[in-house]
């Protein structure tokens, strides 16, 4: 998979850094086999759609899925049982919300707790990603967000569900996350990244995976067309 830093990303390797994304409520079986056949045209890394309508044939591409999303209020051995069942359905990968009330009191060992509950029930070599909400956090917060998801075995950081009303991902707290995990744990850039710039911006900032609802408008880009109007799943 491509990485941050290297030579200048043509469609194809931009495509890796990919998880296209449907986490819209109202999606049915059908959308997501669709999402699935459009992210195997574009040549995605992997789909990320909800746990409920796993098991789900990815045609080749990663599976990944969402935990305690999006609020992250659920108790931990909630999350972790989620986590577990999508595993078992097969889910390469889990992106699970922290607990943002804990994070805004301090409670870092709680968060980090949290997280690790979540953790034993993703295994390695499966993937768990830790969504910050970095929106909703101070820099110092966003710091000690990724110094738990560290401590906890985490393999990446993420910006954000796309659905808090403080916003989604920001080349500053990419900054941020890339500086303090230090390379160590991979970044995901999500949430309101719709267009080629923003995409090439959150990889420039050290974003090594993004999440795209709107990946056929983003990839387009490359060919000077520009993104129409609507269309985001939460991404």
């Amino acid at each position: 998979m491509s990485t941050a830093g290297t030579s200048p990303l043509d469609r194809a390797s931009l495509a890796q850094f990919v998880d296209h994304t449907l986490l819209k409520p109202e999606a049915t079986r059908a959308d997501f086999e669709a999402l699935v056949d459009e992210g195997v045209a574009l040549g995605v890394y992997s789909v990320c759609v909800s746990p409920s309508v796993l098991p789900l044939d990815g045609k080749g591409l990663k599976i990944a899925t969402v935990c305690g999303f999006p609020s992250g209020t659920h108790h931990s051995e909630v999350k972790a049982a989620e986590a577990a069942r999508s595993i078992a359905d097969g889910a390469d990968e889990v992106d699970m919300v922290i607990d943002l009330g804990a994070a805004k009191a301090g409670d870092w060992a709680y968060v980090q707790a949290d997280i690790a509950a979540v953790r034993a029930a993703v295994p390695a070599p499966k993937v768990l990603k830790v969504i910050i909400e970095s929106a909703a956090l101070t820099d110092h917060e966003i710091v000690e967000a990724c110094r738990a998801s560290e401590a906890a075995g985490a393999d990446f950081v993420k910006t954000s569900t796309g659905f808090h009303p403080a916003g989604g991902a920001s080349t500053h707290a990419v900054s941020i996350m890339a500086e303090t995990v230090g390379g160590r744990l991979g970044v995901k850039a999500s949430g309101g990244v719709r267009t080629l710039a923003d995409a090439l911006a959150m990889i420039e900032h050290g974003a090594t995976r993004l999440g795209l609802s709107g990946t056929a408008a983003v990839l387009a880009g490359f060919d000077g067309i520009e993104p129409a109007e609507g269309g985001s799943s939460g991404y």
